[in-house]
């Protein structure tokens, strides 16, 4: 196990995570009692119709939608751009899919912490972990070192390739506390055929997302079709080493860079090396992609969607802690972005349940 202390960087996100976990570990007890691949190649282009997004309303959304991938793509608009610099990203957390009552990674995270209990018999004297296992916020909110200590502690130490692994098998049995279907279930159905109106169109489209590439790699391409290569995410800290004959990466504790907030632009650059013309984000953390997309010279779309559908989805905006919608909500009326709402706009969530349930 590495137990160097992380940089100040690492120990801003790592208390984020402890702040999100505690702030819905309530949440998590009362749901507990009551639980309900594509080529990046560019390909020719395929005119928006009127019936294109079908699930979402015939809206002015949807509609700006439209007309923004019409206007890029067809040859000789003045808005027209070749197909080499159509970029879209999209953030994941809330926007792709679910993000409540806590992001997805961190119920995954959570769960790998009491898994490797049985390992661990000094974690039963420890306050955070008693509390955890409580449900007990209050006394996790006076623990939170001790909490993103444990977790760092429960989600390192092992290969890549055995944490990929822990993803898989997590995801094949783990289901949402309230919903009660798998969490790869819980994409969202216009978002889907949105991705894959702008990839009929010569977009290249990537996903940026505050959570960590490596856990997105292992679902997110069969999800939405988009290759692994092409997920921008939080970056964990590896160690490479020899273990048993073969080269292997370890993971280690804590961060060496966060894509959330002013690193996703930085994500992007790095990754992608040009600017986007189109971002779909749904907090304040994706506020600064939507500037860094909007603010070039050519013709650009910004879009944020609004969590306003609590009898589908969830409600919630500008209060919703780690992932309120506030600033980024007041700055799309001076930018013209896009608000996009959930109960207005998409006359469905989520796809159609598998005929076995599963």
């Amino acid at each position: 196990m590495h137990d160097s202390q992380p940089n100040a960087r690492s120990r801003g996100a790592m208390l984020r995570l402890a702040g999100i976990a505690i702030s819905a570990c309530l949440a998590l007890g009362a749901c507990a009692s009551n639980p309900s691949a594509s080529s990046t190649q560019p390909v020719a282009a395929s005119a928006p119709t009127a019936a294109s997004l079908p699930s979402w309303q015939d809206s002015a959304a949807r509609a700006a939608v439209l007309k923004f991938v019409a206007d890029v793509t067809q040859q000789g608009s003045p808005n027209y751009v070749p197909p080499e610099a159509r970029i879209a990203v999209f953030d994941n957390d809330g926007t792709l899919w679910s993000e409540q009552p806590m992001p997805f990674q961190v119920l995954f995270m959570i769960d790998q912490l009491k898994a490797a209990a049985p390992h661990h018999p000094e974690w039963k004297r420890n306050p955070a972990f008693k509390a955890l296992m409580a449900h007990d916020t209050a006394a996790l909110a006076k623990n939170q070192k001790a909490l993103l200590q444990l977790l760092a502690v429960a989600n390192s130490g092992m290969t890549t390739d055995e944490y990929d692994e822990s993803i898989r098998t997590w995801l094949a049995s783990a289901k949402h506390p309230t919903l009660g279907r798998p969490y790869t279930d819980l994409v969202y159905q216009p978002q889907l055929e949105l991705l894959d109106l702008l990839k009929a169109n010569g977009f290249t489209v990537w996903i940026v997302s505050g959570g960590t590439a490596e856990f997105m790699r292992v679902w997110a391409s069969e999800a939405y079709g988009i290759p692994p290569e092409h997920m921008v995410g939080t970056e964990e800290k590896l160690k490479y080493a020899m273990r048993d004959g073969e080269p292997v990466l370890i993971r280690q504790p804590g961060f060496d860079f966060v894509d959330d907030k002013a690193g996703k632009p930085v994500g992007i650059f790095r990754a992608i090396g040009r600017r986007p013309i189109l971002a779909f984000g749904n907090s304040d953390g994706d506020r600064e992609m939507l500037e860094y997309t909007t603010g070039g010279s050519g013709p650009s779309l910004g879009l944020l969607l609004h969590h306003d559908d609590a009898a589908r989805e969830f409600a919630y905006d500008r209060k919703a802690g780690s992932a309120s919608l506030n600033k980024a909500w007041d700055e799309a009326q001076s930018r013209g972005w896009v608000v996009v709402s959930m109960k207005q706009d998409w006359n469905t969530v989520y796809p159609a349940q598998k005929a076995n349930g599963q």
